[in-house]
């Protein structure tokens, strides 16, 4: 099995590297890496319907989306990602205990206690402290998990809150769970460094396993994959399901109900309506959103016309 620390923080090179090791090596991997502040959706996920837009647009969080399917999960630097990738002869070794197990022995070493939650997730005293997820690429499964270790767990709640019934549709919603880090259950204190160099000892020291760098040209072509699909607003964006997105507020005293119908991320149809806006300003918010994406730059572009009240509430309020 080949050893890989990726040492660049960027997620979208981080998850293009998985799907390059995945569907270009032949050798078994496991994988280290990590990023800052960063929401990771799951394929089948509208991402939009999934992040709290607000916060994550004031705090310049990433938002990204990986090849496997499942929940939600939040990065930043105190959080570690790792990866396994495994060539597979039957689909019964696509096996999520498999893989979590070496996990659960690692922190077993370092005196804490977990256990699968029976779905995908490992806790840790009942709290959630991996969430994990599989792809399979013919004879090769990828699978990988998050390890929360001091994670600021308050900026993780706040950017995937969400409010209920906002999107409709039939993309895969998360299941919020309790979450908790494990550096306050080990016996001897650790900075995320050592956790880092531990998970990477355990398995280089097991038979037959040796550490790999990538070369020069790995990365050249995981930077293609990059610029061609993981940076790409139609791959995190463009990529959600078909959904419907309702709101309805008071500004002032004042309502303004949206209903908008997305479809590859483009507004099909649109219904504002309200006394916030005069009757013409709405009759020509409805002609054009329509045809628009549904983005933040996109709203504030038409906000920002002549005679037109703009705000960051408003075009918040789009999201």
């Amino acid at each position: 099995m080949l050893i890989i620390h990726i040492k660049n923080t960027n997620p979208y090179f981080c998850l293009a590297a998985e799907e390059y090791l995945l569907k270009n090596f032949r050798e078994d991997i496991f994988l280290l890496w990590q990023s800052n502040n960063t929401i990771v959706v799951g394929k089948h996920q509208n991402a939009l319907g999934e992040i709290n837009f607000p916060f994550v647009n004031e705090n310049n969080i990433t938002v990204a989306r990986r090849i496997s399917g499942g929940g939600t999960v939040f990065h930043d630097m105190g959080n570690v990602n790792f990866s396994f990738i495994k060539n597979v002869k039957s689909p019964a070794e696509v096996n999520f205990k498999v893989f979590t197990q070496p996990i659960v022995e690692a922190l077993a070493k370092l005196g804490v206690k977990a256990t699968s939650s029976g779905r995908n997730d490992l806790l840790v005293e009942e709290r959630k402290v991996s969430g994990n997820a599989e792809h399979v690429f013919k004879n090769r499964v990828l699978h990988h998990g998050t390890l929360l270790f001091n994670s600021d767990l308050k900026n993780l709640g706040q950017a995937i809150k969400v409010v209920p019934g906002k999107y409709t549709g039939k993309a895969i919603q998360s299941n919020r769970s309790e979450v908790c880090n494990i550096s306050p259950f080990l016996k001897m204190p650790m900075e995320i460094e050592g956790f880092l160099k531990f998970l990477l000892d355990t398995q280089l020291q097991k038979g037959g396993n040796t550490s790999y760098a990538l070369t020069k040209n790995d990365e050249a072509q995981i930077n293609t994959l990059v610029k061609e699909k993981f940076a790409t607003w139609d791959w995190n964006f463009g990529y959600s399901p078909k959904y419907t997105y309702q709101n309805k507020v008071n500004i002032d005293g004042k309502t303004l109900e949206i209903e908008l119908k997305v479809k590859k991320g483009v507004i099909e149809s649109c219904r504002i309506a309200g006394d916030y806006f005069e009757d013409y300003t709405l009759i020509q918010l409805n002609k054009t959103l329509q045809g628009l994406k549904h983005t933040y730059d996109d709203i504030k572009e038409v906000f920002l016309r002549p005679n037109w009240i703009s705000s960051e509430k408003i075009i918040c309020i789009f999201f």
